[in-house]
């Protein structure tokens, strides 16, 4: 797989519902952890390690079955991926409608669409 077709998996899985800027901020994730020391150096490794992402571990097949929603993920890979992000900082997010133990530990950075963004400022994953 292709960084291009990897980050637009994760956007597509974890994202397709929200505007163009909570896509890109799903991407900026991936992208921020990807220049992070405590995270894969690629953008597939950050996409595909195990249970970071939960399009991954749901037991469902990642077929992109929604073209429309496919094309649009894809054109947001590749501004995120030629460095046209939001300029956030953030390294985790989770939808509105769940609260993750782990927000409590991290720098809330605020909320695009339905998703919130942190920033981890830990020396730990």
């Amino acid at each position: 797989m292709t960084p291009l077709l990897c980050l637009a998996t994760a956007i597509y899985f974890e994202a397709r519902g929200e505007n163009h800027d909570g896509q890109m901020a799903v991407a900026q994730v991936v992208v921020n952890r990807m220049v992070d020391d405590r995270y894969p150096d690629t953008i597939c490794g950050v996409v595909w390690e195990p249970k970071q992402f939960s399009f991954t571990h749901d037991g469902k097949p990642e077929k992109m079955y929604e073209v429309e929603a496919r094309e649009t993920a894809m054109q947001v890979a590749e501004e995120a991926l030629q460095g046209n992000g939001l300029n956030i900082t953030s390294t985790h997010y989770h939808s509105t409608g769940v609260k993750p133990y782990w927000r409590k530990h991290y720098k809330l950075d605020g909320r695009v669409d339905n998703h919130y963004f942190y920033t981890n400022e830990t020396p730990y994953k």
